[in-house]
């Protein structure tokens, strides 16, 4: 069994190449999987499909290759890091399930959400069974600390979704008020992986501090290009459903990037276009973030992150871990470059 799965296009080089990068851990991922699939088994029965349902559509594994990744090139993966791995996870689980109910997402590698199989009363209570039960095993742990980290990047992956919904179709949301957003909602758990990899293994504090800004640089970068993907992505190629950014209200960096380079005339238009939400709005604002070179600032600005995190990763030991760290950054570079023909 091959890991890392679909990427935005499943079938290009770029989306091989990160899977090849994680070769590496391949069996250390496999027994994630496995672990992953235990723990469905400790649900109630009535409860257990949905959970299994929710961590086999949870996707592409990349915060437990960062969790096992940071562990190898700091002095190696064992147990702990399975079992960090399998945590990091299940929390990843929950909040794609209720981003897929805020979104009225369909469609999630190439299947149906939980909220379209069972609706949202189900779904929800999906989502906290994810979470508690993974906040649970991280009690596991015989250091406390790893823990309280794992429970304070959940506390603030919860914040981020809140705040980032509380803003919907602010046009007064600015371009630092959108990093501390995805920072909270998407970096903060990459962050605790890469983090608590190294802590695992007693890594010195520079080190443990390397990681962690590892894990956010690439954590932002990755969810910069989420959001090109839904902007300019196929739906087809991403596997899930796309376009409700725009729909649901939610500015994301190059529609923000648009608005900030705009003329006065410009923007008031683009602001009326995202008031209104409609999927014709929807479709010119997409195809205005692409021809004023916005959809490229945005790209651009993903390669500048994931150079960054490429710099972290300089101040750990030289070994195939660490190489294999650094990797994982040109691959996603190679896969937002896709887009730069549409920018």
């Amino acid at each position: 069994m091959k890991f890392v799965r679909n990427l935005g296009d499943n079938k290009s080089g770029a989306a091989g190449n990160i899977r090849k990068s994680l070769e590496l851990i391949n069996a250390q991922l496999y027994s994630v999987e496995e672990r992953i699939a235990q723990q469905a088994r400790t649900f109630e029965p009535a409860v257990e499909p949905y959970v299994s349902y929710a961590c086999e559509s949870s996707g592409k594994r990349l915060r437990p290759a960062l969790a096992l990744l940071a562990g190898g090139a700091t002095g190696g993966i064992n147990s702990s890091h399975l079992d960090l791995a399998v945590v990091i996870e299940l929390i990843h689980a929950a909040t794609l399930v209720h981003d897929d109910i805020m979104d009225g997402g369909e469609k999630r590698r190439a299947q149906p959400t939980a909220n379209a199989k069972w609706g949202n009363a189900i779904s929800v209570l999906l989502g906290d069974c994810l979470f508690a039960h993974a906040l649970k095993l991280s009690t596991s742990f015989p250091n406390g600390e790893i823990s309280r980290r794992v429970a304070s990047a959940a506390s603030d992956v919860c914040s981020g979704e809140i705040i980032q919904t509380q803003r919907r179709f602010d046009l007064k949301l600015g371009v630092s008020d959108y990093f501390r957003i995805i920072e909270m909602k998407t970096a903060a758990l990459f962050a605790a992986a890469s983090e608590l990899g190294a802590f695992i293994n007693e890594a010195p504090p520079e080190v443990i501090s390397a990681m962690k800004t590892f894990g956010l640089r690439f954590g932002t970068a990755y969810q910069i290009y989420d959001d090109c993907l839904d902007l300019a992505g196929s739906e087809d190629k991403a596997g899930k459903t796309l376009g409700t950014d725009l729909r649901k209200g939610k500015l994301t960096l190059p529609i923000l990037h648009l608005l900030q380079t705009a003329s006065p005339a410009e923007r008031h238009r683009y602001s009326a276009m995202i008031l209104r939400s409609e999927e014709e709005d929807a479709l010119g604002l997409a195809a205005a973030a692409q021809s004023s070179g916005a959809l490229r600032f945005a790209i651009s600005t993903t390669e500048r992150m994931l150079r960054d995190a490429q710099h972290q990763v300089t101040l750990l030991p030289r070994n195939k871990y660490s190489e294999a760290l650094h990797a994982v950054c040109s691959s996603l570079i190679e896969v937002i470059g896709q887009f730069r023909e549409k920018g």
